[in-house]
């Protein structure tokens, strides 16, 4: 071959040759992209916001694993490099500049590097999380490809070619156009959706610094409610899905894994995947545990969830919303999202929620409350201590949001804590009271959207009648809809979590702690104020500020690992080896802390349910007051 065509020629060819393979690869999987419903791209600024969204967004999380961000900066920008400079070599003055040929060389060394680093992470004992099939062929074709890269650049730079030329050719040749063929099926396939991922994500707002959290409101008019198969999901969701690497960070995040219900993140997304096409590859990864196999029909209209679809529904209500999958997604993929959609199927469409999680949603239709409860039973917490309502006042500055947590017994001793420090700090504030109904988180987590957006709009026009500056709330699930999903429906509130409220308090002076340096305690971040909200600081400012002395579990922060009280997950109530809560409590116990601090009703309700727990479950509202009486 090279004896009639110029290596300096065919050599470029064969990079140019791979990106058209490529193109052909990714444009067959986009026919089943293109199944999916319309959804609005921007895609010019996504386009030049790339860059930033790759180094910048994606390197962030992918760096939390030092070994795989060193692995992927090699071997990408290797890749990436010596393809590159390869195919400019088209160009004759190039080609025929020996030194640029040197640089070449160099490049395919880098990616050399790069596949060996890669091929260490699954020879000769694969990583557990990691997915096996097409992916363990992936170092084979990278090291061939960038050794015969490397061979040929320095024959050329250095004048030779011949029969070990075209050796060195065949070997890059076969490397090269493996890695394009696989992108149609294969491991290279994230690497292609991924980048268009990036660039039409269905929540841009992630990459603008701050938490794209909210769900989007179902239009409840729409022909069909929420997914029933792959085709209802929109093309760019689809899209998404194929970005996945099956890296696995998802499955060691998941606290139903952990516990063994039979939800694993990468699983579900890859039978997403699967149920898209009959010609996907068998899964390789880690089963959902309880060892069910995916059965079920493929194919665009396929139905997804079932006992015999690709999803039973058991992982379905396994999910607690908790978005540790996604936090720790280096692609970015938005699992729960896709959670959410299925079950605005199953509950809107065929009435298939879980036995137990009936009657709550049937008594947030009809009363307002998921246990049927009075709603002006809402402030007997409050026995004996005055409490402002705004019906009586008309306005206050601040309006404190009450949520759930007030019929709870235990979390009544949270909220008269907070309400006696708001005294001490001399705030103007005023409840609802008896005109307060349920936020309707729990029941958009379940995937009654009617429901929601009916106590939702309830709740709007409650809250019109009133003069407020702002909401506070030690609720963070109520803070979430008021303060992110309450806007697309007409509702539009400055909302604070009630830990940043008090410690505004300390800080200006009008609440005077003292110190409690006797007292070792570990803080548990909410998920849906520490993932949802971006608020890690202001509940530890606090803790800081009355002088305990203060531990972190091993998981903390955005990266905390939920209670098992969201989503909907209690009533749920689906079977597993262990208990979400017992997992939490066992790495608080770690710390030796004698006091686990909360921040949200649920939190304290599911960590004190564990039964051999040795610490005590205590609100930053009532450390705070205690430290507040301390210190008169």
């Amino acid at each position: 071959m090279t004896s009639f065509v110029p290596l300096t020629t065919v050599f470029p060819g064969l990079v140019w040759l791979m990106a058209a393979l490529a193109l052909v690869q990714v444009s067959r999987r986009a026919a089943l992209w293109r199944v999916g419903t319309a959804a609005p791209v921007a895609w010019l600024d996504g386009l030049a916001k790339l860059p930033r969204r790759y180094l910048v967004d994606v390197h962030h999380v992918v760096a939390r694993d030092p070994y795989a961000s060193r692995m992927h900066a090699v071997v990408a920008g290797g890749l990436l490099a010596s393809s590159i400079l390869t195919a400019l070599a088209i160009l004759p003055p190039l080609a025929e500049f020996r030194p640029y040929w040197f640089l070449v060389a160099l490049a395919f060394g880098v990616t050399a590097v790069g596949s060996l680093l890669v091929g260490a992470r699954r020879y000769p004992v694969k990583q557990k999380r990691l997915s096996a099939g097409h992916f363990q062929i992936l170092p084979f074709l990278l090291l061939a490809y960038a050794v015969g890269g490397t061979i040929t650049a320095l024959l050329l730079a250095f004048g030779g070619g011949g029969l070990f030329g075209s050796v060195a050719l065949a070997l890059a040749a076969a490397g090269g156009l493996g890695l394009a063929y696989e992108v149609r099926h294969g491991p290279m396939r994230h690497a292609a959706a991924g980048a268009l991922h990036l660039v039409a994500h269905p929540r841009p707002g992630r990459f603008e610094g701050r938490p794209d959290t909210a769900l989007q409101p179902l239009d409840l008019d729409a022909p069909r409610l929420g997914s029933e198969m792959p085709a209802d999901f929109t093309w760019n969701r689809l899209l998404s899905y194929d970005a996945c690497v099956s890296c696995g960070r998802c499955e060691i995040a998941c606290p139903a894994f952990a516990a063994g219900q039979p939800l694993n993140p990468k699983k579900l997304i890859q039978d997403l995947v699967a149920g898209l096409s009959p010609a996907e590859p068998a899964y390789a990864g880690n089963p959902y545990p309880g060892g069910r196999a995916a059965e079920g029909e493929r194919g665009a209209l396929a139905r997804l969830i079932g006992p015999d679809a690709r999803i039973h529904p058991d992982t379905l209500w396994s999910c607690t919303t908790c978005r540790a999958c996604v936090e720790e997604c280096p692609m970015m993929i938005e699992h729960v999202d896709a959670v959410v959609s299925l079950r605005r199927h199953e509950t809107l469409e065929r009435g298939a929620l879980p036995e137990k999680a009936v009657g709550p949603v049937t008594e947030l239709r009809q009363s307002g409350d998921p246990g049927g409860r009075p709603l002006a039973a809402r402030t007997d917490f409050a026995a004996g201590v005055e409490l402002p309502r705004m019906a009586e006042r008309g306005g206050a500055e601040i309006l404190l949001w009450l949520g759930e947590g007030a019929y709870d017994l235990r979390y009544g001793r949270s909220l008269r804590a907070l309400v006696r420090l708001l005294r001490d700090g001399q705030v103007d504030f005023a409840v609802l009271g008896a005109e307060e109904r349920d936020t309707g988180d729990l029941a958009r987590r379940l995937g009654d959207e009617a429901t929601f957006q009916a106590l939702a709009r309830e709740n709007i026009a409650t809250l019109s009648k009133y003069r407020f500056a702002r909401i506070v709330t030690a609720d963070p699930h109520a803070l979430h809809a008021l303060r992110n999903e309450y806007p697309a429906l007409g509702g539009r509130y400055t909302v604070v979590h009630h830990t940043a409220f008090l410690l505004e308090l300390i800080r200006a002076g009008k609440l005077n702690p003292g110190r409690l340096p006797d007292l070792s305690v570990t803080y548990h971040d909410p998920c849906y104020l520490a993932r949802y909200n971006g608020e890690t600081e202001a509940p530890r400012a606090v803790l800081d500020a009355i002088g305990v002395s203060r531990s972190e579990m091993a998981r903390s922060g955005r990266r905390a690992m939920c209670c098992g009280g969201g989503g909907g997950a209690p009533v749920s109530d689906v079977p597993g080896e262990r208990r979400i809560p017992d997992i939490r409590m066992a790495q608080a116990a770690e710390t030796g802390a004698g006091i686990v601090a909360v921040a949200c009703p649920s939190c304290t309700a599911m960590l004190e349910g564990v039964t051999d727990r040795k610490a005590e479950i205590r609100d930053v509202a009532e450390l705070l007051l205690q430290a507040v009486e301390a210190g008169r």
